[in-house]
């Protein structure tokens, strides 16, 4: 069994920062953690930002030039440094994670970030 423990959410200013830690325990053999995502309420879960095993990174548009995603694979964890933050980050944030070959893909609880004016 895989778990995902999303930290370091919280309440925040409008232009102020967070950073948001993803680890995984459990069976993580092959695990890849692949990245982040949000849900805002009343809206659909968007994506984030991404990273391969290798680095290779994505941001939404929304987010360029503001969020940092980055991992740690000796300790399969996947951060989100967040900047310069905007009342429209206000979501609940999840990472997910899978094993390549399988078919089921992993979630987090989620982390609650809010961002007030």
């Amino acid at each position: 069994q895989v778990q995902l423990v999303e930290s370091g959410g919280g309440l925040v200013q409008v232009g102020g920062s967070l950073r948001l830690s993803c680890a995984a325990s459990g069976s993580t053999f092959g695990l890849n953690i692949n990245g982040w995502y949000r849900q805002a309420p009343g809206k659909a879960r968007e994506l984030v930002a991404t990273i391969s095993r290798a680095g290779i990174t994505n941001y939404a548009d929304s987010v360029k030039g503001r969020f940092t995603i980055s991992r740690d694979n000796a300790k399969n964890t996947v951060y989100l440094q967040m900047n310069s933050l905007k009342s429209e980050d206000t979501a609940v944030y999840y990472c997910n994670a899978n094993i390549p070959g399988q078919i089921s893909y992993y979630w987090g609880q989620g982390t609650q970030v809010t961002v007030s004016s």
